[in-house]
């Protein structure tokens, strides 16, 4: 499906979940909504290997929509056991961009732990026998993906973001030593975010992205509302901000960070 032509700056929404139910009825209507918020590029990403098929399906749809494969952390002791072969061949689909969600939530724990630095490592390892990047997620466990991280990265390197970024500055300060990007979500825009907005201000501007997580985590003014792409640009605005930055100057960045990184996605022409 061809969308309208889009004129720059754009905005990437470098993380959401457009296969998710909430989307389902009404997936035309989110990324036309998007598109006309000027959100020129979006990333729906995988979360289980048994449902990718309709993670690919939307990325198919759209011309403007990329998507990755992947298992969260969440789902790491339900899901199939994936081995690097499995992944990086499901990775040759041209939609395919990144490995992902994955990493470490110590928080919920709904994944053990065992399991979910099994899971953590297959995906780097496929990250670093294709050149793919992964994506990471992590929560209450910023010690111990930042160890991982350096551990495998001394194997041979690879590259990826961490995304919806809500830790701390040693976490940032290691992620970005070992080459890897910074994504922003609506967090960022939560009253009592002080201190992420401290760490976005000192990201440097060549490893920031900006995301949804929709349908979660729906920036201000929108909080309380189902997450769309076409919020970013709330986030986007803050960041702006935050750097000293016009939001178009801050899109033509953060749009050139990610297909940077994504270099398998195309860019709207």
């Amino acid at each position: 499906m061809t969308q309208p032509y889009l004129t720059q700056p754009y905005l990437v929404d470098s993380h959401c979940h457009l296969d998710f139910p909430e989307f389902a009825e009404d997936t035309a209507g989110v990324i036309a909504r998007a598109q006309k918020a000027g959100v020129g590029h979006m990333l729906t990403i995988g979360t289980k290997i048994t449902k990718f098929d309709g993670v690919l399906a939307v990325a198919e749809r759209f011309d403007n929509v990329s998507c990755s494969v992947g298992i969260h952390p969440h789902e790491a002791g339900v899901e199939p056991a994936m081995d690097v072969e499995k992944l990086t061949t499901l990775a040759k689909h041209p939609k395919v961009v990144a490995f992902g969600e994955t990493g470490l939530d110590f928080y919920y724990n709904h994944g053990p732990k065992d399991d979910q630095i099994r899971s953590f490592r297959v995906h780097m390892d496929a990250a670093r026998a294709v050149g793919l990047p992964i994506i990471v997620h992590t929560r209450d466990a910023d010690a111990e993906t930042a160890a991982m991280l350096t551990e495998e990265m001394e194997k041979g390197s690879f590259t990826g973001v961490i995304h919806c970024f809500s830790s701390g500055p040693e976490l940032a300060a290691k992620a970005l030593e070992l080459g890897f990007y910074i994504s922003f979500s609506g967090i960022v825009t939560f009253k009592k975010a002080d201190t992420l907005r401290e760490v976005a201000k000192t990201v440097p501007l060549d490893r920031i992205l900006v995301e949804t997580d929709s349908p979660y985590l729906a920036p201000m003014p929108q909080r309380g509302k189902t997450n769309e792409p076409a919020f970013v640009t709330h986030t986007a605005a803050l960041v702006a901000e935050l750097k000293g930055l016009t939001r178009d100057e801050l899109a033509t960045q953060t749009s050139a960070n990610f297909f940077r990184l994504f270099s398998k996605a195309k860019a709207p022409v």
